[in-house]
C-alpha cells in the first residue's frame, strides 16, 4: 500500500471524531441556525481571540520555525519558518482589528515588534518557495497596520515602513514573467518563478496599489502585469482559473476550474479587481460570486480538516476554507452599505460552527502556524461584518477604472 492512500484511509477516519470535537457549549454543528446577528457572534470573537493571546510567547511569536506534526514533513527547512512569519502578520491583523483592552493592546504592539526584528525567510529549495507567503501577507500586513492610528507615529510608522519595504522588496523579485505570484516553481530553475496563481496575485493586488501611494517604489507595470495576469485567470460562469495557462484547464464536470472548485478563489479574485477598479467587476457580479459560495458551500464543508490538498471534490483543498470565507467577507464591504449586513450574516454561521471549545480553528491541518492562521482569518472574517453601516477605511470603487 502506498503511503497517500494510507493517509486519506487515516484522514477519512479522523474526521468524525476531529468534527465533533468543534461542537460550540450548548451548540451542535447540526443546530447552526442559517443566519447569525452581530451579538451572536461577539461571544465566540472574544473566545478566538483569547486564543492568541494564551497563546502567545513573551518574545512576541507564536509557535516555531519547525515542523509540527507529520503530516507537514518533507518541504524546506526555511518554510516553516516562512510559514511562521507569514501566520504571524495574519495574527498582527487580527489582534488590530478587534476593539482594545490593555492585555489585547499588549499582546498586538508584541507582535508587531515581533514581525518587524525577526529575520525573513531565505530560499533553501528549487520548488519550495513559500517564503513567498511571506511577502505576501508580510506587505499585507504591514500596509494594514500603517493604516492603524496606534502605529501612525514614530517609532511605530519607522519600523512598519522599513520592514513592509523589505517585504516589498521579496514580493516583487518572485513576480513571475506572466505577471502573478505563487509558492511553488517548477524548472527550470531560476531567481525568477515560472508561473502565478490567481488567488497570491488577487489577495495582494489593492495593496500594491497602496504600496505605489506611499512612495514605496513600486512602478506602474508591477501592478499593470498583476492585474492584466488575473483579469485573464476569469472565467465564464464566475469562476477563476488556479493559474494562468494557455488554454484554460476544464477537464470533466468535477474540475477545480469550475465554479465549485474556484469558490475560495472568486471571493478574492473580485475583491481585489473590484477594489482597484476594474469596471467589469459590478455589484451583480459581487452578488453572484457570493451566491455560488453559499450554493455550492458544502464542497467547502466537505473538505474542511483534510489533510491531503485537494483531495476533494472539484480539487477543493482544505485550507482554501477560511481563506475563502475571509474574502467573502471583504468583497460584501464593495456592495452598498444596506445591503451588507444580510450577507455578513449568512457568513456568520459558517465560522462559528468551526470553533473548537478553546477558541482556536483550523481548516487543514492542527499545526501551530495553521490553527494561528485560520483563527486569525476567522477574527478578521467576524470582525469585517460588525458594523456593516460604517463606511469602509477605503472605499472601494466599483464600477470605474479599467475594464
Amino acid at each position: 500500500m502506498t503511503i497517500v492512500p494510507l493517509l486519506g484511509l487515516c484522514a477519512a477516519l479522523a474526521a468524525p471524531v476531529q468534527d465533533a470535537a468543534v461542537v460550540q457549549e450548548g451548540v451542535g454543528a447540526t443546530a447552526i441556525p442559517d443566519t447569525l446577528a452581530r451579538e451572536d457572534v461577539l461571544a465566540p470573537l472574544d473566545r478566538a481571540v483569547g486564543y492568541l493571546l494564551e497563546r502567545q510567547k513573551e518574545d512576541g511569536s507564536w509557535g516555531a520555525s519547525a515542523p509540527d506534526g507529520i503530516f507537514d514533513y518533507g518541504f524546506a527547512l526555511e518554510s516553516y519558518h516562512a510559514w511562521r512569519m507569514a501566520t504571524h502578520a495574519l495574527a498582527c491583523m487580527a489582534l488590530a482589528a478587534v476593539p482594545e483592552d490593555e492585555a489585547r493592546r499588549d499582546a498586538l504592539e508584541r507582535a508587531v515588534l515581533w514581525l518587524c526584528e525577526t529575520r525573513l525567510p531565505e530560499r533553501d529549495s528549487d520548488w519550495d518557495i513559500d517564503y513567498v507567503w511571506t511577502a505576501l501577507y508580510g506587505t499585507v500586513g504591514c500596509l494594514e497596520l500603517l493604516t492603524d492610528s496606534r502605529f501612525a507615529e514614530r517609532p511605530w510608522r519607522d519600523l512598519l515602513e522599513r520592514r513592509g519595504k523589505q517585504f516589498l522588496e521579496l514580493l516583487l523579485a518572485h513576480q513571475a514573467l506572466s505577471g502573478g505570484w505563487a509558492y511553488y516553481d517548477d524548472p527550470p530553475w531560476d531567481r525568477t518563478p515560472t508561473w502565478g496563481t490567481s488567488f497570491c496575485t488577487a489577495l495582494v493586488l489593492p495593496y500594491l496599489v497602496r504600496a505605489k501611494e506611499l512612495g514605496w517604489g513600486v512602478e506602474d507595470r508591477v501592478i499593470d502585469r498583476a492585474r492584466r495576469y488575473l483579469r485573464r485567470c476569469t472565467l465564464p460562469g464566475g469562476a477563476y482559473s488556479y493559474d494562468l495557462t494557455a488554454i484554460t484547464r476544464i477537464g470533466g464536470v468535477e474540475h477545480i476550474n469550475r465554479i465549485e472548485g474556484s469558490l475560495g478563489r472568486t471571493q478574492v479574485c473580485n475583491w481585489a479587481l473590484g477594489t482597484v477598479g476594474v469596471r467589469s467587476i459590478t455589484p451583480d457580479v459581487v452578488r453572484e460570486g457570493l451566491e455560488a459560495f453559499f450554493e455550492h458551500h458544502g464542497y467547502l464543508d466537505h473538505v474542511r480538516t483534510r489533510p491531503i490538498p485537494h483531495e476533494g471534490f472539484h480539487a477543493n483543498a482544505g485550507y482554501f476554507y477560511f481563506f475563502g470565507h475571509y474574502y467573502a467577507a471583504r468583497v460584501i464591504e464593495l456592495l452598498p452599505a444596506g445591503e451588507r449586513e444580510a450577507w455578513h450574516a449568512r457568513l456568520r454561521p459558517h465560522i462559528v460552527k468551526t470553533q473548537w471549545a478553546s477558541g482556536g480553528m483550523s481548516d487543514f491541518l492542527k499545526d501551530h502556524y495553521l490553527v494561528n492562521a485560520s483563527t486569525s482569518f476567522a477574527i478578521l472574517t467576524l470582525e469585517a461584518g460588525l458594523d456593516p453601516a460604517e463606511e469602509p477605511k477605503r472605499e472601494p470603487v466599483v464600477g470605474g477604472g479599467d475594464r
